[in-house]
């Protein structure tokens, strides 16, 4: 590379978009600067030449989704991300991207962001992508003075998520007063999302979930924080049933994302329910990590139960665990049912907790049992006889089956009371 490329960077500190400005005229063509999780932080002036993926970028301030998925796929991000020499990205068509060169911009691992080169009349040459892999080199400490800024921020937006979650804040006025300092509006509906992950989030975690909350577009979250093994979001949307559609849909797919991308396997996630206002974060906090309980403990019954709202009857269970005395008529009838399992060595309880839970359908609790229907329905006439049940009676039905739900639950919540610190 002649030296007098090298000099070109000289004197030139803090004002990125001069930085894309003297990339773009070495190289003649389009570049962009962006920070690790794709936010636009600068581009060229270069010409008219440009592309669908790159206005988009532009007007958004940020690369569409679409296109970040593509260049996953394709396997360019994980190639920047895995080395620091520019690579060339040829055209995907389907989401406007034309040919390109890109390197990112690191200190050491750490990648801080990525130049992006749109190829106009020429391929690019040996000597353009070793400049660009000087420009790269350059842009560290500019990128490094952005990152400090941007860490700073992600305190303050932090300990006021803390503040929220705690009840710090008492009026609706304290929390107005504290939010006038944010430079964006709230959404209108949120709630508090938690997901638990199977081990502590490290640093290289963290840095993984922050660059997947900042590039999707299925949800909005202006706050989030990291509290050992759980990522805490406040999520938000104007528009209240597309919220909770989209939380829904959102959930599944960040727990998948992470793995395929980063290979964090099993995390576990859940939402409290939606507010419009946020002296209801505490609530809908503790509703989240209550879904998350009540996941752990019926894993098999709230398969694909995400949301607070959707638990249904296990909504009650800790209420009445903490109820003196609950449901003392239906102990009784589960306490014969038990003596009488115990002593001649039968299923009854078994079947009776089959039967509740397939909806009292003879055909669909037979077949979970693998016996045949006849079998069952002398199962059930012996259950009525034994524990003085109705089982035609569809509020006493729904009183056992409330209370069997609730016996596993404490037993559940016994469990982990014996367990070690």
């Amino acid at each position: 590379m002649p030296e007098k490329r090298k000099d070109l960077f000289k004197g030139v500190f803090g004002d990125l978009e001069e930085f894309a400005d003297l990339i773009s005229n070495v190289l003649g063509c389009p570049i962009t600067i962006e920070d690790g999780s794709h936010r636009l932080l600068a581009y060229s002036m270069h010409g008219d030449a440009t592309d669908k993926a790159r206005i988009s970028t532009i007007i958004g301030r940020r690369v569409p989704e679409k296109v970040i998925n593509s260049l996953w796929k394709e396997g360019i991000l994980p190639a920047l991300l895995r080395e620091d020499a520019p690579i060339r990205v040829e055209s995907i068509s389907e989401v406007g991207l034309g040919n390109r060169a890109a390197v990112s911009i690191r200190k050491n691992n750490q990648v801080l962001g990525f130049i992006w080169a749109l190829e106009v009349d020429k391929p690019f040459s040996d000597e353009d992508m070793e400049f660009l892999h000087l420009a790269a080199k350059e842009a560290k400490n500019q990128l490094l003075q952005h990152q400090i800024r941007k860490k700073k921020k992600e305190e303050s937006y932090q300990e006021f998520l803390w503040q929220l979650l705690t009840g710090h804040y008492q009026t609706e006025s304290d929390l107005e007063e504290r939010l006038a300092r944010f430079p964006f509006q709230l959404p209108d509906f949120f709630s508090i999302l938690v997901f638990r992950f199977p081990h502590e989030i490290t640093s290289e975690v963290e840095q993984n979930i922050s660059y997947m909350l900042t590039i999707t577009q299925k949800v909005k979250v202006p706050f989030f924080t990291i509290d050992q093994n759980r990522l805490i979001l406040l999520a938000g949307e104007k528009d209240e049933e597309l919220f909770r559609s989209v939380v829904k849909e959102f959930i599944p797919h960040f727990a998948m994302q992470m793995k395929q991308r980063f290979g964090v396997e099993d995390i576990q996630g859940a939402s409290g329910q939606i507010y419009n206002r946020l002296l209801n974060g505490v609530q809908s906090y503790q509703e989240a990590q209550y879904v998350l309980k009540i996941r752990d403990i019926f894993k098999r019954e709230t398969d694909g139960i995400y949301l607070f709202e959707e638990l249904g009857v296990y909504q009650y269970l800790n209420l009445l665990a903490n109820t003196p005395k609950p449901m003392q008529a239906e102990t009784a009838a589960i306490n014969k049912l038990k003596a009488y399992d115990a002593k001649h060595q039968t299923d009854l309880m078994k079947t009776l907790t089959v039967f509740l839970h397939k909806d009292s359908n003879p055909n669909e609790a037979a077949k979970s049992l693998h016996v045949h229907v006849n079998t069952l329905n002398y199962r059930l006439k012996r259950i009525t006889e034994i524990g003085s049940i109705n089982l035609k009676d569809p509020l006493q039905k729904m009183a056992l089956f409330l209370h069997l739900k609730l016996l596993a639950y404490q037993a559940a919540e016994a469990k982990k009371s014996l367990e070690p610190y």
